[in-house]
């Protein structure tokens, strides 16, 4: 990394130079234009006749094409520069953008890579504790919950991967029929209820809320909502899953007692690979594509999603969909 660093920061220096060298050369060639251009001036004006009247009007003639020349110059050197500047202020910006999304890639995939092989290897080696000891069958039963619940996450990711690909590459064909989103976050607050029997969940959910669209995207986002809020919030505090109808809108609450996330990441939070804090020091697991997926969902189906401060501390994720009567 430190190696890239420096090969960064090389570039750059050689590109500013390059940029100055050439405003530099544009600049002294307009000045040695402009010496010319007296020259030549000076040199037609001693070789006129000064004798007969056409000596004053040959002598506004050539001041005249000098001050042409010189606007002239003047303005074909600015043209350049300014394009010259405009093109190095484009290709700087686009080498920032990037070079930003080189390494929000690294990191996804560092994320990634560790994201599948853990729920894996948790997997395996509860399998084999399985098959070479003799457990009871409370022992039993709690090793093959923790498979569940590492299997469940590991389809989580793929969804979340496979899905974001698809939906931006335009190849996932939305669904768009009545669904009662009561029953759907229901569900997916009971699985969360039932995979994490140590964590306090608040269901506040109204019955019988119609809207139209995919029930596997809203599915996906509400879990994902949820998924968020059980990495960041401590787990004595609880978890509020509610959804209520007002003014033609499903509003859909996911809300933690966690930290907190500060109001100047708020703009990045649904960006593609974002995480809160710094890579290197995050202990919560994730790879960035679970906000930006249920933001995506969340454009798809014409609907909004907000981040609001919780008052008893932690976020307030708001998820709202157009009903239907």
């Amino acid at each position: 990394m430190r190696q890239e660093t420096k090969k960064i920061k090389f570039v750059f220096v050689i590109f500013w130079m390059l940029l100055v060298y050439t405003i530099v050369a544009l600049s002294w060639w307009f000045v040695d234009l402009s010496i010319q251009n007296d020259e030549i001036r000076a040199i037609k004006i001693k070789y006129i006749s000064t004798s007969g009247l056409a000596y004053e009007k040959e002598y506004e003639e050539i001041i005249e094409a000098s001050r042409l020349n010189t606007i002239q110059y003047a303005g074909e050197g600015a043209a350049f520069i300014l394009l010259i500047i405009a093109g190095a202020i484009f290709i700087y910006r686009g080498f920032i953008r990037e070079l930003k999304l080189s390494r929000d890639q690294q990191n996804f995939m560092m994320a990634i890579t560790h994201e599948l092989k853990t729920p894996i290897a948790i997997a395996k080696l509860n399998l084999e504790t399985l098959q070479k000891h003799k457990l009871s069958e409370a022992q039993q039963e709690k090793i093959l919950n923790a498979s569940i619940q590492e299997t469940n996450r590991l389809d989580i990711l793929c969804n979340n991967l496979l899905i974001s690909s698809q939906i931006e590459a335009g190849g996932y064909q939305i669904i768009q029929e009545a669904q009662n989103i009561s029953e759907i976050v229901k569900n997916c607050a009971d699985d969360y209820i039932a995979r994490f029997p140590n964590r306090i969940f608040i269901k506040s959910i109204s019955f019988d809320i119609f809207i139209k669209g995919d029930i596997f995207l809203i599915q996906i986002a509400i879990s994902n909502l949820i998924e968020n809020a059980i990495k960041y919030a401590p787990k004595e505090k609880p978890i509020t899953v509610s959804l209520c109808k007002e003014n033609g809108n499903a509003i859909i609450k996911i809300i933690d007692e966690g930290l907190g996330i500060s109001e100047a990441e708020w703009p990045f939070l649904f960006k593609k690979y974002y995480r809160s804090g710094n890579e290197s020091t995050k202990r919560a697991k994730g790879t960035g594509l679970g906000l930006y997926l249920v933001d995506r969902i969340c454009k798809v189906h014409k609907g909004n999603i907000s981040i609001e401060n919780n008052p008893k501390g932690g976020s307030m994720f708001i998820f709202t969909l157009k009903t239907i009567t």
